[in-house]
């Protein structure tokens, strides 16, 4: 069996650059899907609520993909599911390159959800696994290439609309990192899960899932991925019509924020613990979300989607952070579940704010999230205050 240890450092370095390469690819679907949402409905005479249905099928087949993949990655490895990702990923983009209307695009964004979610399903306890001493840390600037990649499909989708080129080429240069992730991986052998690895049973590794502190963070995942990603797939076209400036500009302004927040990751986590760190994120998320939606200048505009981006840098990966390191022994099937059911939440929160938005206008689509990572807040406040009064001096994440 291929274990951590039996990796070289190179090798242990090759498949954690590559997992960065396939969160760029994910990245990319997501911020040209953002770019072409306004072209797609006029093209195919969609509203945007079908618009935010079409899209909801990225975050529902990602939460499908990890459902499955979760048990599949301790039962049969990590490297199958890369497999089954890149082949979605092709066929996915391919379908939408070649879409004719709001069925055949819902289709072809369905397969482009699942490969991201069996992306997500093999990479997250693969860099859990490589650096066992370092998850949240790893993890951190593992996902800053979420953004990181926003950043890249943002500008690549901006100079591409300046060159006049349409939604349908932009949407073919997801193909290329699809492509070299593919070949920096797939060449190389990869270690089994830690569960797997001590020997574990899948009885074992399900019932950590039944725990009422994962329970717990099952929940809160639920509201910081609605906080994070629904706002994000839309602010494009909403931030354009309110103050006039290029949505897809400000996605990058949000996503290059976001990728400098997490490439600091490690000296963030020298200087405050992961708890304490979801406290300040969300209040800030919260805040910024709020000054978004009242926000009517380009000053104001992007400070405000500054102070969101600061607030959302963090909780994604800290949230997988948080679950691989107190339930170590869920494996892979506990980081399926957590990143599956943020995604879940997101198919529901995106049409729900594109009907909000054909309703009652788009600065009210983002206010109504605002309350969201508030209610997250109040939750890790009574968190960290009950494990300051039972560990006083405990500074680190413990383990459940």
């Amino acid at each position: 069996m291929i274990t951590n240890l039996t990796l070289s450092p190179a090798q242990r370095s090759l498949l954690f650059n590559g997992s960065c390469m396939a969160l760029i690819a994910t990245a990319l679907c997501f911020a040209i899907r953002s770019d072409v949402f306004d072209a797609q409905a006029a093209e195919f005479a969609l509203s945007k609520e079908q618009i935010g249905w079409t899209a909801s099928t990225a975050f529902w087949g990602f939460t499908l993909a990890m459902i499955f993949g979760g048990p599949l990655c301790d039962r049969i490895g990590m490297k199958p599911l890369l497999g089954g990702a890149f082949a979605m990923h092709v066929c996915g983009v391919l379908g939408t390159v070649g879409s004719q209307g709001f069925w055949s695009l819902y289709a072809a964004t369905l397969a482009i959800g699942v490969a991201n979610g069996l992306v997500e399903a093999a990479i997250n306890p693969l860099a859990a696994t490589l650096y066992p001493d370092q998850k949240v840390q790893k993890l951190n600037l593992l996902h800053l290439w979420f953004p990181g990649g926003i950043v890249i499909g943002g500008l690549i989708a901006w100079m591409l609309t300046g060159l006049e080129v349409g939604w349908r080429l932009k949407t073919a240069t997801i193909l290329i990192p699809t492509l070299i992730y593919a070949w920096m991986m797939f060449r190389l052998p990869f270690p089994r899960t830690e569960a797997v690895a001590q020997g574990l049973s899948l009885k074992d590794i399900y019932s950590e899932a039944l725990k009422p502190m994962f329970l717990l963070l099952f929940g809160c995942m639920i509201l910081t991925a609605a906080t994070e990603l629904a706002p994000n797939q839309w602010i494009p076209s909403i931030l354009s019509k309110t103050t006039g400036l290029p949505g897809i500009a400000l996605l990058v302004w949000i996503s290059g924020i976001m990728a400098v927040g997490r490439a600091v990751s490690e000296a963030v986590f020298a200087r405050i613990s992961a708890i304490p760190l979801m406290m300040v994120s969300t209040l800030l998320a919260g805040a910024g979300l709020y000054l978004l939606s009242m926000a009517n200048g380009s000053a104001s505009t992007l400070a405000a989607s500054a102070l969101f981006a600061a607030g959302v840098t963090y909780l994604w990966p800290t949230m997988l952070g948080i679950t691989a390191e107190r339930f170590p022994r869920g494996g892979g099937f506990l980081l399926a579940l957590m990143g599956g059911v943020g995604m879940l939440s997101d198919s529901f929160a995106v049409p729900l704010i594109g009907r909000v938005y054909d309703q009652s206008g788009p600065a009210a689509a983002l206010r109504t999230v605002t309350a969201l990572p508030l209610v997250v807040c109040a939750i890790f406040a009574i968190w960290w205050m009950s494990e300051r009064k039972s560990k006083p001096q405990s500074k680190a994440v413990g383990h459940a």
